[in-house]
């Protein structure tokens, strides 16, 4: 059998994703996921294992079955609105989460983890574009836990050697070219599905959450990368430590912001189809402005977001959302 890598969160949408490029890249992934946002259809690249991250003895036996070399970490509670109404759930959740598996990882003799963290861990810096020096100012529990888990790992690291790769990352959008998987959250969140889906009618509209923005045109401006790209990235990320290099944080972004009115925009040219929107008010924790200006990842990981193109992710995710969904 190929090396194991075991992926948390791997019957989501990233890590499902992940688990795709794993296996192409001649690993075996490891899903391990409670299910509780993941879908099971979406395991289809190796093994499954279910369980909670919060359950120690469960992941003690799944390290103990795999003996993975690493640990990809996507295992999370990511809803920013939530976070900012329940912060305990997020940092329960996410925090005591990561570091039950971190405990268990170390237990289990796997030293290696690529942690999916996010640019969320930066708050709302105002017309600054960030790299991964710039300071890290969470404005909600969601930014803050992410934070607080990149913390716990340069620890583990300083006290067992746990060595990472941390990506923060920003918008991630697109789906799977070859269609095998793609996005599909209950309740949907992100801003492309569901412009899709009022694009086709299974919403009335596309609701614009806050247009009183200081940008051009008053709306939040973002920066989007393919899911298919993100997820070369974490492959590399897992050789960079097979390679016995250091610790390392980069961002993965391509530098290019698009305010949620331009995103709508391209997307209607795009499919060719007209995207009914309604306004409403700002939600609590929303930054104005987040745009990567790393070259990092490039230089010294030879990433290059080739796919990560607005055409190419709305074409992509077009072609996922009108081929079906998985059953749940």
């Amino acid at each position: 059998m190929s090396t194991p890598i075991l992926v948390t969160g791997g019957a989501g949408y990233i890590g499902s994703h992940a688990c795709k490029a794993l296996a192409r890249a001649g690993y075996t992934p490891v899903t391990y996921d409670n299910l509780a946002t993941g879908w099971r259809d979406a395991v289809k690249f190796g093994p499954f294992e279910k369980g909670d991250l919060l359950d120690r003895d469960r992941l003690d036996a799944v390290f103990a079955k795999w003996q993975p070399a690493a640990v990809m970490h996507f295992a999370a509670l990511s809803q920013v609105g939530e976070s900012m109404a329940d912060p305990g759930k997020y940092w329960r959740n996410n925090v005591c989460g990561s570091l039950t598996l971190i405990e268990a990882a170390v237990a289990a003799g796997c030293r290696d983890i690529v942690f999916s963290s996010t640019c969320a861990t930066y708050g709302d810096q105002d017309g600054v574009v960030l790299d991964e020096n710039c300071a890290q100012e969470p404005l909600n529990a969601y930014g803050a836990s992410k934070r607080a888990i990149e913390d716990m790992l340069v620890n583990f690291g300083a006290s067992h050697g746990l060595r990472h790769v941390i990506f923060r990352y920003f918008n991630v959008a697109g789906a799977d070219p070859e269609g095998e998987v793609g996005e599909h959250h209950q309740p949907e969140t992100h801003l492309i599905p569901l412009m899709l889906d009022a694009i086709d009618g299974k919403r009335d509209a596309l609701t614009i959450h806050g247009t009183d923005y200081d940008t051009p045109d008053g709306t939040c401006i973002r920066d989007y990368v393919h899911v298919m790209d993100l997820v070369d990235a974490h492959v590399l990320g897992v050789k960079w430590l097979e390679e016995g290099k250091d610790s390392r944080v980069f961002n993965l972004g391509t530098g290019t912001g698009f305010s949620v009115r331009e995103v709508v925009a391209q997307s209607g040219r795009i499919t060719n189809k007209d995207v009914p929107v309604i306004e409403g008010p700002r939600r609590p924790g929303d930054a104005v402005a987040l745009v990567s200006g790393s070259r990092r990842a490039g230089e010294e990981l030879g990433w290059r977001p080739d796919r990560s193109t607005m055409e190419t992710m709305v074409r992509d995710a077009w072609r996922w959302h009108q081929s079906g969904h998985y059953d749940g």
